[in-house]
């Protein structure tokens, strides 16, 4: 286990932290490596410059747990904005939405309403909406609301994680429905009740969940897999599971983050896999920053060396 992790993902969550973090210039340039930028027009810059490299993006406007209702409004009229620009500019992209920054701590109801607003919007424009997971006080409460607005809409896609123990009767469901998942590691800091805390329970987890989804049932539902993960024995295994089935290349895509794995996001859009870059922006960039630094020992390291310039 990563024993910086825990540290790290408290801290996204400290108020002091953050205020120092934010306002050093180092830092604001070093978090550049995973944020495309704090407005709009510098996140378009970098979808257009993945689109000309045959790689689509999601993108997403930063912001996490607001403060009032009118906040949570605020941000589904961004992201409805965000559908219009994504639109007009002809980009390759969908669109993630985390529930909390459109007032899941407001109640399902209400988080309903709006996520039902920007994927009414997005669906007008023919994209996708992925809706991100949080931490697991909000698992339940997220996919009840994806499963509520499954039943009206079919252009979203909603984010599981491996770690968690939950998740693979989570996948089921979703696969019942003929849906499409992103499947992602995790980044939170779960206790051991609930989800597994090794690197290799985590990867063996994430391994039997891809199979799920690259089963001949699953795409016989019309189910789309959406893996996402930079962990290049797992990339290789769903290449030869794919080939192996005779799986098409256009029927699942690998989506990566912004600034990490470049070289296999290439090789995977050169060797014509669909490959989709999730491309934060804004100015709440700082808990996902920390997220980002929690998630791997080397991303510190990189870090670290660049503050004292080794």
């Amino acid at each position: 286990m990563n024993l910086l992790r825990p540290v790290l993902i408290a801290l996204s969550q400290s108020a002091r932290a953050r205020q120092l973090v934010i306002h050093y210039g180092p830092m604001r340039k070093l978090a550049r490596r995973f944020i495309a930028g704090e407005t709009l027009d510098e996140a378009i810059a970098v979808v257009k410059e993945l689109n000309r490299s045959g790689i689509q993006a999601t993108l997403d406007h930063l912001g996490e747990n607001v403060a009032s209702e009118q906040d949570a409004r605020r941000a589904t009229e961004e992201y409805q904005h965000l559908a219009q620009r994504i639109a007009h500019e002809a980009l390759q992209s969908s669109i993630s939405v985390k529930p909390t920054h459109v007032g899941l701590d407001f109640g399902e109801d209400f988080c309903y309403s709006q996520l039902r607003a920007i994927v009414h919007t997005a669906q007008q424009f023919g994209l996708m909406v992925e809706v991100d997971m949080e931490g697991s006080a909000y698992t339940q409460a997220t996919l009840n609301i994806v499963h509520q607005l499954l039943d009206h809409h079919c252009n979203l896609r909603v984010a599981l994680q491996a770690y968690l123990y939950r998740t693979e009767e989570d996948l089921k469901h979703l696969i019942t429905r003929g849906g499409s998942v992103r499947l992602c590691k995790g980044a939170y800091d779960e206790p051991s009740t609930i989800a597994w805390r090794s690197k290799k329970q985590v990867n063996a987890s994430y391994a039997r969940l891809m199979l799920m989804m690259l089963s001949e049932q699953a795409l016989q539902n019309g189910f789309y897999p959406a893996l996402a993960t930079h962990d290049h024995h797992l990339i290789l295994q769903a290449e030869r599971e794919a080939l192996r089935r005779n799986i098409a290349k256009d029927q699942f895509e690998f989506q990566m983050l912004y600034g990490v794995r470049r070289d296999w996001q290439r090789r995977l859009a050169m060797d014509g896999y669909r490959v989709r870059v999730y491309v934060p922006y804004g100015t709440q960039w700082y808990p996902y920053f920390m997220r980002r630094l929690a998630e791997r020992p080397a991303n510190v390291l990189f870090i670290t060396r660049a503050l004292i310039g080794g």
